[in-house]
């Protein structure tokens, strides 16, 4: 039996509970977070006990933390939990600052405890099938990735002011999908350019960020991969992408609640595509905290590192750095 803590009470953090709860061999023993009352209500509802970070760190019987704590709290987290022997499994990102992040991992090599980011749609269903066709070679050669991520609405203000902007806590997610999908044989990007706009609320442009983005990279091996993203679409959360190989195409389309198609003389409908991201990627939660103790287990490698974590903001913050500049960034 692993005995396990959770940092955050919050919306992700009762998703990580409820399927640690769910694991065999999984006890959550521990709920950690500032607002007393969402931990109590949490360790009531999976039979933990509410504890502080101290405590936490300092018992013997705690082997993981996971920590789903609001983003600037990730890397301190870490850090304590590598130097403490714990294992790790956090949600992303690792941070907001790179040379932060770059420490982090520095901190976990050297106590040599595990860690795995949350990048949840590499647990994905259908993502993940279009990687094992990849795999197995069935487009041949990859070259060409094109990512749709677009929210239903943008997250309050108080939220957008502390998220480090769109590129690094929106857009991280699909350069790890440009990473995984398009650089798993050891290509890299070589070159990326960003733009972005305010088209959906000017209160976004008053916090110094966008709500919609255009993002082109090209890799060393001149593949290219196209990510467009916006933070309102009226007609759900659209989460696509599809990649043009040598020898085919691979389609990656939307979730919908059932996949029943009305047809009549007004037309033909369907339903819209899932609300968000706790509806649309459920299994990829499951998945993937399953995927962290099996390889705990078996000694596996993570399907995703601290290094993928590091990756992944690198390449928000030259996403950044080209949008405010207007000029390309070369890595």
């Amino acid at each position: 039996m692993k005995n396990v803590a959770i940092f955050g009470a919050g919306r992700i953090g009762h998703i990580h509970a409820s399927n640690l709860a769910a694991l065999p061999g999984v006890k959550l023993k521990y709920v950690c977070d500032p607002n007393s009352a969402a931990a109590s209500e949490m360790a009531q509802k999976h039979g933990a006990q509410v504890s502080d970070i101290e405590a936490v760190f300092a018992d013997p019987s705690i082997e993981v933390v996971a920590i789903a704590s609001s983003t600037d709290t990730h890397s301190d987290l870490i850090s304590r939990a590598a130097v403490a022997g714990k294992h790790i499994f956090c949600e992303k990102p690792v941070d907001l600052s790179v040379p932060r992040a770059r420490a982090c991992a520095a901190a976990v090599k050297a106590a040599g405890v595990a860690c795995m980011i949350g990048f949840q749609r590499r647990f994905d269903p259908t993502f993940s099938e279009a990687r094992a066709r990849l795999d197995r070679g069935e487009i041949g050669n990859p070259e060409m990735l094109v990512i749709t991520s677009r929210d239903p609405g943008a997250p309050p203000a108080e939220y957008i002011k502390l998220s480090g902007g769109i590129f690094r806590d929106m857009l991280i997610h699909d350069f790890d999908v440009f990473r995984w999908i398009l650089c798993a044989d050891g290509d890299e990007a070589q070159w990326l350019s960003a733009t972005g706009s305010v088209l959906t609320d000017p209160a976004i442009a008053a916090l110094g960020d966008f709500d919609s983005t255009a993002v082109t990279i090209r890799t060393r091996k001149g593949r290219l991969c196209q990510i467009n993203t916006t933070r309102r679409a009226a007609y759900g959360y659209d989460q696509r992408f599809e990649v043009l190989g040598s020898t085919g195409m691979l389609q990656c389309g939307n979730h919908t609640p059932s996949e029943v198609k009305q047809w009549d003389a007004t037309g033909v409908r369907g339903d819209k595509p899932e609300n968000f991201f706790l509806q649309r990627y459920s299994a990829a939660y499951r998945l993937e905290i399953a995927h962290f103790f099996e390889c705990l287990q078996s000694g596996a490698a993570f399907r995703t590192t601290i290094a993928d974590g590091v990756a992944a903001l690198e390449l928000a913050d030259a996403a950044t750095e080209s949008c405010k500049t207007g000029q390309p960034v070369d890595f």
